[in-house]
């Protein structure tokens, strides 16, 4: 089993900087694995230990299990070595499917569904299990913005009864921590929102001075020397997870990602999926970056098919057994990386401000060119063209260690550390999915090479179309683009595999002159409709920690009306996906 195609990339082709919110629908299928790991040994291992006057080899396949055994003797010290016995199993889970927690929740969160689009749809029987459309709801998005449309998104949905039909729920950056903050709660999407949105009000509006505070101070200092001791890494991005502690909480939140498992193991909610990049230092995001995946029941890499349980994610791996068990990380050191803004660079700011030509990005990298001819007859599918590398110019590596040094980021332990790629790994059909940096056709480069993960937050449009996966085509006109609608729906049926979309920018259109769906605003009510989302005025600065209870609750009112005015295309796009599924089944 794997999920439906488009949930593991949170972005869709960017037509607003501030899109809080989508659907997918798609279905499910089977994957393979393609990380190697080699159990078995073809040549006899030693242990070898040299000294002044000898050089003593063990050959470590004859040592006693269990036994400890001295192999070299010395005045100020003895050395010995013991064998133990490693079971198969592997800490690393290797494949590309869903693993056997997750299936169980989807089996259980099918009631869930099956009994809304009941509801929703005005069906008279119930959908059998091949007739089940996999709905997900995709947040994205950055700070407080995010947070606050999220929360009123969220509440449109619920009034619709909408959030019963969708087994996923992804985000990224402002928008995991409305997630982290509801997973809280094991029934939050039975329950109405009123509680969890006036909560989040309170600390979105509170004075922010405090996080400053020489008490605040102690804390920090306090809380990353205890990280440091268990053995986690620590960066600014981790004082900068403490400081989101302090901006959505009262105090110490000792929450943590696999305590959510509480809140999906009745398949009562939609699973979360938190999503993250992992880069590489002296690396331009243009030239490396790969997705990492967060749920309650583990953390992995799409690309490779390698997966961990949650709560082992920045303990220490080696050849995909776990060496040494760190704790846990609290949700908020999580919160800190999923939402960094210190941590793109010169080269890939740049970038998102220029689409011209990426001038900079292609004259300091290093270049690699195709030096042999296309061969007659086809070449065995795993090999790799002969090629050159010609590294860039003294001036060109200074310029770009300079741009594409990161503020910060932060760093956990490879749990792909000690893996290697299997000779094919090119030819993996889900590699390929995957596969669209410059370093993916270098092997020695890639991340299971690499000590320590990076994980700062991406955005990448037009994700999908340049990957060559399966989704509905969007196209829209130039006046389209400055003029967006509140939502839009895509379907392209000619294409298989692609999801069915539904598109929420952050607009305000329609909300001007109505309060709520066909009820016109009177004359003293239209400056309530006035929400400055665009000007250089606006309250709702990417940057803002800190909201006007008005500008807030406006928000929330807005985001909700842009779910509810469209609950025709919502009903249309559910109702084609269930008439889908049927049809295929056929």
């Amino acid at each position: 089993m794997k999920r439906p195609k488009t949930l593991h990339w949170p972005l869709i082709p960017s037509l607003d900087p501030h899109v809080p919110l989508s659907f997918t629908m798609s279905s499910i299928s089977s994957q393979h694995w393609m990380l190697f790991y080699q159990s078995r040994n073809h040549v006899t291992p030693f242990c070898s230990y040299n000294t002044k006057s000898d050089s003593p080899n063990v050959a470590l396949n004859s040592l006693p299990t269990g036994e400890k055994v001295t192999i070299a003797e010395d005045k100020k010290f003895d050395l010995y070595v013991k064998a133990t016995d490693c079971s198969e199993d592997l800490d690393v889970r290797l494949g590309f499917d869903l693993c056997t927690e997750e299936q169980d929740f989807l089996c259980k969160r099918k009631k869930y569904v099956v009994a809304a689009l009941k509801k929703v749809l005005q069906l008279e029987e119930d959908l059998q299990d091949d007739e089940i459309p996999v709905v997900a709801i995709m947040t994205t998005g950055g700070g407080m913005r995010s947070l606050t449309t999220t929360y009123g998104s969220l509440l449109g949905l619920k009034k619709l009864n909408v959030i019963d039909c969708a087994m996923y729920l992804t985000g990224l950056s402002g928008t995991t921590w409305t997630m982290a903050n509801l997973y809280r709660d094991a029934y939050w999407s039975q329950q109405d929102l009123s509680g969890k949105i006036n909560e989040a009000r309170k600390h979105v509006t509170k004075c922010k001075m405090g996080s400053f505070s020489m008490e605040r101070m102690k804390y920090y200092n306090k809380q990353l020397c205890q990280r440091k001791q268990e053995g986690h890494r620590t960066s600014s991005i981790d004082l900068w997870g403490l400081i989101v502690e302090y901006l959505l909480h009262d105090g110490k939140d000792n929450h943590k990602l696999s305590d959510q498992r509480q809140a999906v193991d009745q398949g009562q909610n939609p699973l979360p999926i938190y999503v993250a990049i992992n880069v590489k230092d002296n690396y331009s995001t243009l030239d490396f970056r790969e997705w990492l995946e967060f749920t309650p029941y583990e953390v992995g890499f799409m690309k490779y098919g390698a997966f961990i349980r949650s709560e082992d994610f920045g303990s220490e791996f080696f050849m995909g057994r776990l060496m040494k068990r760190l704790p846990e990380s609290r949700i908020c050191y999580l919160e800190g990386m999923w939402s960094s803004l210190f941590s793109l660079n010169l080269l890939y700011i740049w970038n998102l401000s220029h689409t011209s030509e990426d001038f900079w990005h292609r004259w300091t990298r290093d270049r690699v060119n195709d030096i042999e001819d296309e061969p007659v007859l086809p070449m065995r599918p795993h090999e790799q063209k002969t090629q050159v590398f010609t590294t860039a110019s003294t001036l060109s590596r200074v310029l770009r260690g300079a741009i594409t040094e990161r503020t910060s980021i932060a760093q956990y332990h490879s749990f792909l550390k000690g893996l290697q790629l299997h000779n094919d790994y090119l030819e993996n059909d889900k590699f390929c999915r995957w596969k669209d940096t410059v370093l993916d056709t270098s092997p020695n480069q890639l991340t299971e090479t690499a000590e320590y993960l990076s994980l700062p937050l991406d955005q990448s449009c037009k994700y999908y179309s340049e990957q060559g996966i399966p989704f509905p085509k969007v196209v829209l006109s130039e006046e389209e683009r400055k003029n967006l609608k509140e939502c839009y729906l895509f379907d392209d049926a000619e294409t298989p595999g692609a999801p069915i979309l539904l598109f929420f920018p952050l607009v305000n259109d329609t909300y001007q002159s109505y309060k709520a769906p066909g009820v016109k605003r009177a004359s003293l009510e239209m400056e309530e409709g006035k929400v400055d989302l665009t000007s250089r005025f606006s309250p709702y600065s990417t940057y803002s920690v800190t909201y006007k209870e008005q500008d807030y609750d406006q928000l929330v009112k807005l985001t909700e009306y842009n779910i509810l005015n469209n609950k025709h295309l919502i009903l249309q796009a559910l109702r084609t996906a269930v008439e889908r599924k049927r049809r295929h089944k056929k």
